[in-house]
């Protein structure tokens, strides 16, 4: 049996696999959030270890307590915190990567930089979202938690380390501090210093899947497990679902959740200035000789929740949200909304964006608003979909879809009528907790590589999404000359007062 961890934005997941993709078990809970220093927001670690152990014996006790060979964890990237590696305690709580409280050393970093000669090593363009930032702001605000040793590791990490004692992280989450050369796989360490930071403070790197122990006997104990189980890293949760969804690394999915990304894979090769201009961001795929790139956008699902919380009296249920929806006529809204409630992503990355509804009549109601809140998320994924096709050189005619979002059918309709491509949502209710599953399934011996894996799972293929012409037309034209028109405009008065 193959048991995964996913640590998400929201919710924190567990699930039990077989090793042909069967979900035998599986919980949730919600990732909770603490106040930080210095008025930031925060997840506390003790707290969050809590979390997914009492979800490793809910579903252990749902499977009626089955032997498992090894245990996946993925989690969301960036977020991170400072670990003692000789005590085994935090020496910060979790800084999430949505939290700007970085941003002025992210500035300061990014003027320290070739900004193109460092994408092209790195996969990344300067964000406060990344590790170093973070680390630069916490030295700051808390010089306390760097007194004796530290290793500032992810989400993933923490929890592996929980199990097992043993500090290691994956390539892909490393690759996420904005420190790793993907070129070289390994630490900048001269970029490091240049910082006031020695090397030891980032841990050691293995690829993503591999093992990085057993876990411990008390852990075991109190969790139903084997102290021979092995645990290993799965990594960034986007590249831990990629494994499910993108056969062999060249197809293209888009995970909807709290934030929504699209991906894709591609052979190895050096980044160039095509890539430096798309805005993406780049890494190495699970899949050998593969790489991937990625557009992210962190306020798609996170613009619903903000529906439900503000714009009605009392939170609206989902329910109520479809019920809402099933009011509005198919087609364009005319309401253009920027769904930039924390900043703008990929591929042109602004912090100082900010959300906008443009377009409003007296005949508008809820309804319409909130059918616009998908437009406005629609027209930002075609943004980053073009920007794909270009340094792709190839068209993207069709995506599969997974996430929390692909319960909302209206939406994935919106969405193949903005784009005019197809949409498939397969049958599979966690494509990240599967692909932690099976990734800990290829470093635990189950599946001799990736590509093995891949095969064994049965993807049932689930609804497809065809694009009405008629209304992909209508839409065109809004997103051609509204959406895009008024972005740039938009983007030039938030700079003016940021």
């Amino acid at each position: 049996m193959l048991l995964a961890i996913d640590i998400g934005t929201t919710n924190i997941k567990a699930g039990l696999f077989r090793d042909d993709g069967f979900a035998v078990a599986q919980a949730v809970s919600p990732n909770t959030r603490v106040p930080g220093p210095a008025g930031t927001v925060a997840c506390d670690p003790d707290r969050l270890w809590g979390a997914a152990a009492d979800l490793i014996r809910d579903v252990m006790a749902a499977a009626g307590s089955p032997r498992v060979q090894t245990v996946g964890i993925t989690s969301m990237a960036e977020s991170g915190l400072l670990l003692d590696p000789r005590s085994g305690k935090p020496r910060s709580q979790i800084l999430p990567w949505f939290e700007t409280c970085s941003i002025e050393q992210a500035e300061l970093v990014k003027r320290e930089i070739d900004a193109k000669e460092h994408f092209c090593r790195t996969g990344l363009h300067a964000s406060f979202k990344y590790g170093l930032p973070k680390l630069l702001w916490l030295r700051e605000q808390c010089p306390e938690a760097f007194v004796g040793s530290g290793v500032w590791v992810s989400v993933s990490a923490y929890i592996a380390h929980c199990l097992t004692g043993e500090i290691a992280e994956d390539e892909t989450l490393a690759a996420r501090t904005f420190a790793y050369l993907i070129d070289r796989r390994e630490w900048d360490v001269p970029f490091i210093r240049h910082f006031g930071f020695e090397p030891e403070l980032f841990p050691r790197v293995v690829p993503v899947g591999s093992a990085v122990g057993t876990v411990m006997p008390d852990a075991a104990a109190k969790l139903g497990l084997s102290k021979d189980t092995v645990v290993c890293l799965a990594g960034h949760d986007h590249i831990a679902a990629s494994v499910i969804c993108s056969a062999g690394g060249n197809d293209v999915y888009n995970s909807m959740g709290t934030a929504e990304t699209l991906v894709g894979g591609f052979a190895e090769r050096g980044l160039d200035t095509r890539d430096f201009e798309s805005g993406l961001s780049f890494g190495r795929n699970a899949f050998p000789n593969q790489m991937f790139w990625m557009g992210g956008h962190s306020f798609s699902g996170g613009s619903v929740e903000w529906f439900r919380e503000t714009l009605g009296d009392t939170r609206f249920s989902y329910e109520a949200l479809m019920k809402l929806l099933a009011q509005t006529e198919p087609g364009p809204t005319g309401i253009l909304y920027y769904p930039y409630l924390a900043g703008s992503g990929a591929p042109q990355a602004n912090p100082a964006a900010r959300a906008a509804f443009i377009g409003l009549m007296a005949k508008h109601g809820k309804g319409d608003m909130l059918r616009a809140v998908l437009e406005g998320n629609a027209y930002q994924l075609e943004f980053i979909r073009r920007s794909a096709e270009q340094i792709s050189g190839s068209p993207i005619e069709r995506m599969n879809v997974v996430g929390g979002g692909v319960k909302n059918s209206v939406w994935l309709q919106i969405k193949a009528d903005v784009s005019g491509i197809e949409l498939i949502a397969p049958d599979m209710a966690e494509a990240t907790l599967l692909g932690a599953a099976v990734s800990a399934g290829v470093g635990s011996g189950v599946y001799s590589s990736f590509r093995e894996a891949a095969a064994a799972v049965r993807r049932p293929e689930g609804n497809r999404f065809v694009p009405d012409l008629e209304r992909h037309h209508r839409y065109g034209k809004i997103y051609e000359e509204g959406f895009m028109t008024l972005m740039g405009a938009l983007s030039r008065f938030y700079n003016g007062l940021a």
